[in-house]
């Protein structure tokens, strides 16, 4: 592994910056939605919801995404839902005013609700069998992640989901590209590949969810050069 990625690099991203213009961040969130849907984010999610949903059916699954961004992981896992014929209902929250009206517009013919809360302070919104963050857990410190995971699992009901990068070589390359093929932005191309920089390796992954109290999480592998931290309380 090339020497620069040997060790995490967390640096500040244009997106995290307080006063992004409006207009930016809207482009960043559109760019985001297109490598969301490439990189198949809502598939790495879905069979763990599925099964999620089918072990209490006819019961509904509620479902909170946390630190949504522009809220199209949810809006597809509900569409899947939907498809399946489930009875799941999927929520979102950021803390961010800008990525939750960009959020609810596009998703203003679906059923899915969207609610402003900063999930880095304070308890985590209650009342939801399965908490699930995407491509979040790299933007936080070391100890901060712990203790993301550790309010996650006290929070959900059932279940916890981690889907994140991978850091290496190999998702470097693909992220400098792919944010260039897949977006206009100039936020998504540099923060791109500062965000492989900044995320974990899987052994890493491994040792917070150790840290965290929750030693029978699962951490696997998924395409393209991403991992998801699976979690059960029973």
């Amino acid at each position: 592994m090339p020497i620069f990625l040997r060790e995490r690099r967390l640096q500040p991203e244009i997106m995290d910056q307080p006063g992004l213009a409006p207009h930016l961040h809207a482009q960043a969130l559109r760019g985001l939605e297109r490598i969301n849907a490439w990189s198949g984010s809502s598939r790495i999610f879905w069979p763990a919801i599925r099964r999620a949903a089918l072990a209490i059916s006819p019961r509904r699954l509620r479902v909170l995404d946390l630190a949504t961004g522009g809220g199209d992981v949810p809006v597809r896992l509900w569409r899947k839902s939907q498809r399946a014929g489930l009875n799941v209902e999927v929520e979102g929250c950021d803390r961010s005013e800008t990525a939750i009206s960009h959020a609810r517009q596009s998703a203003s013919a679906q059923s899915v609700r969207f609610f402003i809360w900063n999930v880095l302070h304070g308890p985590l919104p209650q009342g939801y069998d399965l908490l699930f963050c995407s491509l979040f857990l790299h933007h936080l410190e070391e100890s901060q992640a712990i203790d993301f995971l550790k309010r996650m699992a006290m929070a959900a009901g059932q279940m916890i989901l981690v889907n994140d990068l991978v850091r290496g070589p190999f998702g470097f390359g693909l992220a400098y590209v792919g944010t260039r093929v897949l977006s206009r932005s100039p936020i998504v191309h540099a923060d791109g590949p500062q965000s492989v920089a900044a995320a974990f390796t899987v052994q890493e992954m491994r040792q917070l969810a150790e840290r965290a109290g929750l030693p029978q999480a699962t951490v696997t592998r998924r395409w393209p050069f991403r991992m998801l931290l699976e979690w059960n309380k029973r």
